[in-house]
């Protein structure tokens, strides 16, 4: 018997190295944390990352977007190592891409094109699938000329999603016809929602809102007993999913919608039309937040800028504090380590945000199933109260 040939075909990883060009204002921590959320999104987009570089400035040059040395540093390290990819954790100019591009001989990817990246990774339905293209086509127009002119040496990945390289070569009258197109098609997937929602008239609406990966889809799972995608990844969830849940017979409705996140590409949140109806038609929303992470209020302050974008930061709220569990598990080892800075406790943040929302906060653990019944009984009370009050023929 002759021997059998094996040949590898899953695709390598590819490799990436992250920049950051803070301000001065800007603290080493959050250059850090920042970061970490850039490599966190590389990592959700398939990459690895190799190294990180920073270089403060006034301002970004309006050349290479890094000064001349760091570029050189960067390109040393490329060339060193066979990376992939660099990475930016900011937008860049056309300009300022061609430019690095031909330094640099490598793949370049800006925040934008990131997370647009990722979006075409989760995107599920039809109707998801075409609002990504849509974004991803009105970025790259202006981009059309030389664009990434090492495609021949690099095929595919991060950065590739969405439109082919073939649309991308032609001129940009078709590039805005395929815009159009998709366009129409989205007005009748947005016609559709809306005959979706005009039956739903008569049932309250809730809506979980949130920064990217703080428990959204896993609080939905518990509370609506249904099988949506979570994962511990950023975007798990693109697609917005409604549930139809009754808490003491009182029965509502609860989306799961897109998660937010700090520098989100303005073309994608006009894109997510539909997703940010169900947040902007809901009678209330329940802004979802992961208390263990360090940076949890500016993470609030993101979610209510968004909300205040969209014209939906009028609403009721109800404030639940997610993995509380990794919470106290981080404020037990502070206690314990010598010197360290102790975060508050649960119940002295419970009394902060109470005061300042002038209504309960709630916190909770999705995994854990921590203070569910709690969330249940005050959900319940919060939806009860606009039912009777807004639907007072549909008791």
């Amino acid at each position: 018997m002759g021997k059998k040939n094996f040949y590898e075909t899953a695709k390598p990883q590819e490799t990436a190295v992250l920049v950051s060009v803070p301000n001065y204002r800007q603290t080493d921590e959050q250059t850090a944390e920042y970061l970490d959320e850039l490599a966190f999104l590389t990592e959700t987009a398939g990459a690895a990352t190799l190294k990180r570089f920073v270089q403060k400035l006034d301002r970004p040059d309006r050349g290479t977007f890094v000064g001349s040395g760091k570029l050189e540093e960067i390109n040393a390290y490329v060339k060193e190592h066979g990376v992939d990819m660099v990475i930016f954790d900011d937008d860049l100019t056309p300009s300022q891409v061609r430019n690095i591009e031909r330094e640099l001989e490598v793949k370049i990817v800006d925040r934008s094109l990131l997370i647009l990246d990722i979006f075409a990774l989760r995107a599920k339905t039809a109707q998801a699938h075409a609002q990504v293209e849509i974004a991803q086509y009105q970025y790259l127009l202006p981009r059309l000329t030389n664009l990434w002119t090492h495609l021949s040496k690099q095929k595919g990945g991060i950065g590739m999603k969405g439109p082919g390289e073939t649309e991308i070569e032609t001129d940009r009258r078709i590039v805005r016809e395929k815009i159009s197109l998709l366009k129409e098609r989205l007005k009748k997937f947005e016609k559709q929602n809306f005959e979706q929602r005009k039956a739903r008239s008569g049932i309250v609406r809730v809506a979980l809102v949130g920064y990217t990966n703080v428990g959204k889809s896993t609080l939905m799972n518990l509370l609506s007993k249904s099988e949506v995608f979570a994962e511990n990844k950023l975007f798990a969830t693109v697609d917005a999913t409604v549930r139809k849940v009754v808490l003491s017979d009182i029965p509502f409705l609860l989306s799961d919608t897109v998660g937010f996140i700090r520098k989100l590409p303005t073309k994608l949140i006009e894109s997510f039309k539909s997703t940010l109806d169900e947040i902007r038609e809901a009678d209330l929303l329940m802004h979802v937040v992961d208390v263990s992470h360090p940076s949890f209020e500016d993470h609030i302050a993101v979610v209510n800028e968004t909300l205040k974008d969209i014209n939906a930061a009028e609403k009721p709220v109800l404030l639940v504090f997610n993995k509380v569990d990794q919470y106290l598990q981080q404020r037990e080892e502070e206690l314990t380590a010598e010197g360290a800075e102790v975060r508050p406790s649960i119940e002295d943040l419970k009394a902060t945000y109470m005061a300042k929302m002038h209504a309960p906060a709630l916190f909770v653990s999705a995994t854990d199933k921590i203070n569910m019944d709690e969330l249940r009984d005050e959900l319940q009370r919060r939806v009860a109260e606009l039912h009777y009050q807004r639907y007072p023929n549909n008791v």
